[in-house]
């Protein structure tokens, strides 16, 4: 693991957003295991909220997903290790409002709760398989209509 990784590691106990997400997990009933790079990823989610494929509190990774899908892997694990490291400079727990507000302006620019998600664009949008949508003043008006 690199330095980074465990200091990011440490960081994230220690901001309280790793053991809100081992909480998380296990109020889930989520099957944890270690991952890659200081993540823990949690497999099994049975909370029907976030509506997400994965989502990351701390250096924790949730999915509905089981293990043996292999879901939690490439891009999309590249993706939510961004997110880990965005816990790590938010100061942890202050991350989750600020999250909502990004959600929140990402729809009133474009309809969607990613595309101008500052954090989704950070941990790059593909990688975590959302849509690149332009803001609604960047659209063509459809032809015939006024």
């Amino acid at each position: 693991m690199r330095r980074w990784h465990r200091v990011r590691r440490t960081i994230n106990y220690v901001n309280l957003s790793t053991p809100l997400g081992l909480l998380v997990a296990r109020l889930g009933r989520a099957r944890v295991t270690a991952g890659p790079d200081g993540l823990v990823l949690a497999y099994g989610y049975r909370i029907p909220f976030p509506i997400a494929g994965a989502f990351t509190i701390g250096n924790v990774v949730l999915t509905r997903h089981g293990e043996a899908e292999g879901y939690l892997s490439g891009a999309l694990l590249r993706h939510e290790d961004r997110h880990a490291s965005q816990y790590a400079a938010c100061a942890g727990l202050p991350m989750l409002p600020l999250y909502v507000v990004a959600v929140i302006v990402s729809m009133l620019v474009c309809g969607n709760q990613a595309s101008w998600n500052l954090f989704e664009r950070l941990a790059n949008l593909e990688d975590g398989n959302y849509p690149r949508v332009s803001p609604w003043w960047a659209r063509a008006r459809r032809p015939g209509r006024e």
